[in-house]
């Protein structure tokens, strides 16, 4: 397991996450929410924006949008995971 990103953002009425990479993410990962070293829930990821633009990855640096099955507070982490 390895952290690929931190949650700068939360948009709570569509759930969507904005994060800023640190690794690649590609549709189909699991990945682990963890907020002040407490698991919060797993999910697989379904779909990756980047500036509005559907996107199958994206990369270390990188600033997307991401859709999360739960409501998630900014400074969460992102590991992928398996």
């Amino acid at each position: 397991m390895f952290k690929v990103g931190k949650v700068t953002h939360y948009y709570d009425k569509i759930n969507v996450a904005v994060v800023e990479l640190d690794g690649t993410l590609s549709v189909g990962d699991s990945v682990k929410f963890v907020h002040d070293g407490e698991d919060l829930f797993e999910q697989k990821i379904e779909s990756i924006q980047v500036e509005h633009e559907k996107k199958d990855s994206a990369g270390k640096g990188n600033v997307i949008g991401l859709q999360t099955h739960e409501a998630v507070k900014e400074g969460t982490e992102i590991y992928k995971i398996g």
